[in-house]
């Protein structure tokens, strides 16, 4: 349940920063500015999967740079926690939410945000009632990726996570120990990408893929 929630979690922020985000890329940002934006959501990609994992613990230090932030204010960082684990997974995946979305807003008629504006409805009213209904399909395939890829994680729980375990922990940890334990444990992940996978077939998001 750890783990599927922590999936769930990363699926969900990823949506809540890339929608805003692809809306201003295409909607509101100038030329110069969008290009620079496109190159910073997809510079993770560029990096190693353990660089970037070891970058954030550094980050998430106790001399690192979040409590150097927070500090000031006389906060302090989450240090090594589940929140830190769905943030890093965030950091990791946020690429392929961000990109499909942003480029099913940016196909959006520019009509529709006028015509919206002109019945008087607000902002958020419009990204409610038009523009959500539209990239729905572009916002289940990014959950596949953010989901799955979270979902059999393990190295960001182990580097970030302080004791915090997740399926593919137990799974890396008995892989020579108790192999029957971890072919056991695998199946759950499996099991639950294919049930999430039967359940979004229908949308025609997984054609657009």
């Amino acid at each position: 349940m750890r783990t599927l929630g922590i999936a769930l979690a990363v699926t969900v922020l990823a949506i809540l920063i890339s929608v805003p985000l692809g809306i201003f890329m295409a909607k509101v940002a100038s030329p110069w500015l969008r290009a620079l934006l496109a190159v910073s959501i997809t510079l993770p990609l560029w990096a190693g999967y353990l660089v970037k994992v070891l970058a954030m613990r550094i980050t998430f230090t106790e001399q690192g740079f979040a409590n150097w932030l927070l500090a000031p204010f006389g906060l302090s960082g989450p240090g090594f926690s589940v929140l830190t684990v769905v943030l890093t997974l965030t950091y990791l995946w946020l690429p392929y939410m961000a990109v499909p979305v942003y480029t099913a807003i940016r196909q959006v008629p520019p009509n529709l945000f006028d015509a919206s504006a002109d019945l008087g409805a607000g902002s958020w009213r419009t990204i409610a009632s038009v523009v959500l209904p539209i990239i729905k399909p572009a916002l289940i395939a990014g959950s596949v990726f953010t989901f799955s890829l979270s979902l059999g994680d393990y190295l960001v729980a182990r580097f970030v996570g302080g004791d915090t375990q997740m399926i593919g922990s137990v799974i890396a940890s008995n892989i020579n120990l108790n192999p029957p334990l971890a072919a056991a444990y695998s199946l759950v992940p499996i099991a639950l990408v294919v049930i999430y996978l039967v359940s979004v077939q229908r949308t025609g998001a997984l054609e657009r893929m």
